[in-house]
């Protein structure tokens, strides 16, 4: 497994600026997170019988990636109903009664979406322009719930993974309201639990833009600490976390921040990764979660 510090030489490859994008650009990203819906989606019209069956597997996932899913389904299945009407889950059978013989057959939708690939360079383009429409940039922890519920939401002899945090401008996660006895208000963005409930993977996802001198110390003297504070705790307590910095933006190119942070891997000894988006393929996996 490659290190953060490995991809240094060709750092400018692996980062992706969230504003003002243009199209194509956004492609190659944009493919990363929504590639694994679209593959959900196929892999759910193979297992149903219906259309109306096909709604309600649907509506037994996680929100983030139900609502993806769900639009995935509007494209394929039902151009007659919004997204807003699919989502409400309580409304699934008066939406089946009122408009599922309207439905596209699922036969017709098995024929269609095999012509398709699961990186459908068009319909990624459609939802990629759903993400937060209107706004600057997309939430970065928001489309990597999607892309996480995606790729670890089987059920399996290995078990599925949960996750938890706000995707938009919703309150932190602070620690020690679920690390019993943690002695710090420390604020963190997401959490990696297991069946078991047992938190795995403590998250921290910042966008940089411009960081650099100061700012760039002090932000990675926080870190710093935070990892000390995290996996001291965990030896105490016998826990095995991890820690996960998900960074993204043009900031990580400025001064030392790339070095920095790697320096900052390599000191949590295997127990922190640093992931840019266009890494989680290839940097964060089952593998490591449980490791």
């Amino acid at each position: 497994m490659k290190t953060f510090l490995d991809y240094n030489e060709d750092k400018y490859n692996w980062v992706t600026s969230l504003e003002g994008e243009y199209y194509p650009d956004y492609l190659d990203e944009a493919i990363i997170f929504y590639k694994p819906v679209i593959a959900k989606f196929r892999e759910l019209v193979n297992e149903s019988t219906t259309s109306s069956q096909l709604f309600s597997k649907i509506n037994e996932y996680p929100v983030a990636l139900r609502i993806q899913l769900l639009r995935v389904f509007k494209k394929y299945v039902s151009p007659e109903t919004s997204v807003e009407m699919l989502k409400v889950k309580s409304k699934e059978s008066k939406i089946i009664e009122y408009f599922g013989g309207k439905f596209r057959d699922i036969d017709e939708v098995k024929k269609q979406i095999l012509k398709r690939k699961d990186d459908d360079e068009a319909l990624i383009s459609v939802l990629y322009e759903y993400k937060d429409r209107g706004k600057k940039g997309y939430s970065l922890t928001g489309v990597f719930f999607e892309w996480f519920e995606a790729k670890f939401s089987q059920d399996n002899k290995e078990g599925r993974f949960r996750i938890s945090g706000p995707t938009g401008a919703g309150r932190d996660i602070i620690l020690n309201s679920v690390l019993d006895g943690y002695p710090k208000k420390t604020p963190v963005d997401f959490i990696i639990w297991n069946q078991k409930n047992e938190p795995l993977v403590i998250g921290f996802a910042r966008y940089d833009s411009d960081r650099g001198g100061a700012q760039e110390d002090d932000r990675i003297k926080g870190y710093s600490d935070n990892v000390t504070d995290i996996l001291k705790y965990a030896e105490q307590h016998k826990m095995n976390l991890k820690i996960m910095f998900l960074n993204e933006g043009p900031g990580l190119l400025l001064g030392s921040m790339w070095l920095d942070y790697a320096d900052l891997e390599k000191n949590g000894n295997g127990k922190v990764r640093v992931i840019t988006s266009k890494m989680l393929e290839e940097r964060l996996n089952r593998e490591w979660i449980e490791s």
